[in-house]
């Protein structure tokens, strides 16, 4: 009888507390229910259509060899603003939001079939012949699985703090927790808190002191307010850490290059090392940088696209099989 009744009083303790924070859950989605707009209220642009998506992106120069950046999981192409601009003096440089990150259309599927066919639609609407395909992070999955399945897409591509290799499905059962309301208010609390993205950044950035000011981080920030995020990463959630296997990898017969910072502690060099090796492809490390080496050390990383680009232009990439 007293087990009964203690099981009663704890049944009825948990359900009035899923009540009350449903109930402030859906309060607090209610009071916020304006922080999420369209893109174009966000970003002006450019942005252009392919293959039914709009995509957002930016551009640096006006002459030169054709350089693609394709950033990483969350990451939108502001990230590549201090490297850009120096790759600019010498080449055509285009920033690719992919979707669901900066401020491209929320259009699945966001898997890395799709992700291939937006990058090579991308070039062809903007008339880049065969350009170098730089990916950060999952951007660099993407850039091989261009060159192993359409060597022709591009003159080469370089590998960012990304092994492309896949990181499994165990994200896959935690999207099927994220429901509403609770995920949305969970999602609207931490991706607009200073806090937790500085501490997320700071882990990422290697040695040297961060730039984290006020715009620093709203530029990291903005991108959580376009509607239909938060569904799109739940979506993105389902399929797991997207990435090629060993065999694709292997096939790869393009100019290739791998490059990390050195102080990496989200994807290990040792990773780094181990896709080199799968690719034949150099491999090279920047000093001090960390996961983010675009933002911690950009001259050193566009030096060495610099050099890459200039001798795949010259056929004097990497020849197969070689390294």
């Amino acid at each position: 009888m007293r087990l009964r009744r203690w099981g009663r009083r704890i049944a009825i303790a948990l359900a009035s507390a899923f009540l009350a924070v449903t109930a402030a859950s859906l309060g607090y989605n209610a009071v916020t229910a304006g922080r999420d707009v369209a893109a174009v209220h966000l970003y002006a642009g450019p942005y252009i259509r392919v293959d039914g998506t709009k995509l957002a992106y930016r551009r640096y120069g006006t002459r030169g060899t054709p350089i693609v950046l394709l950033g990483g999981f969350i990451e939108p192409s502001w990230v590549w603003h201090r490297v850009a601009p120096l790759l600019a003096r010498g080449h055509r440089v285009f920033a690719l939001d992919l979707p669901p990150f900066g401020y491209s259309q929320r259009r699945g599927p966001y898997t890395l079939a799709r992700w291939a066919v937006l990058v090579q639609g991308f070039t062809r609407r903007l008339g880049l012949e065969r350009p170098v395909l730089v990916g950060h992070s999952l951007g660099a999955a993407v850039a091989v699985s261009i060159a192993a399945d359409h060597p022709r897409a591009t003159s080469g591509i370089v590998l960012l703090d990304g092994d492309a290799r896949p990181g499994g499905r165990a994200a896959g059962w935690l999207s099927h927790l994220l429901l509403p309301p609770w995920y949305t208010t969970v999602y609207r609390i931490v991706t607009g808190s200073d806090w937790i993205f500085r501490r997320g950044l700071a882990s990422a950035w290697g040695k040297g002191k961060p730039p984290f000011t006020g715009e620093f981080i709203d530029e990291w920030q903005r991108p959580f307010r376009v509607s239909g995020t938060a569904s799109a990463l739940r979506s993105l959630l389902s399929y797991g850490i997207q990435g090629v296997s060993a065999g694709v990898l292997e096939r790869v017969n393009v100019p290739r290059l791998v490059l990390w910072g050195a102080n990496d502690t989200v994807d290990s060099v040792a990773a780094g090392r181990r896709t080199a090796l799968l690719l034949h492809a150099g491999f090279l490390t920047l000093p001090k940088a960390g996961h983010l080496s675009m933002l911690a050390s950009p001259r050193a990383l566009a030096r060495a696209i610099d050099r890459f680009a200039a001798a795949t232009a010259r056929g004097a990439g990497p020849s197969p099989r070689t390294g």
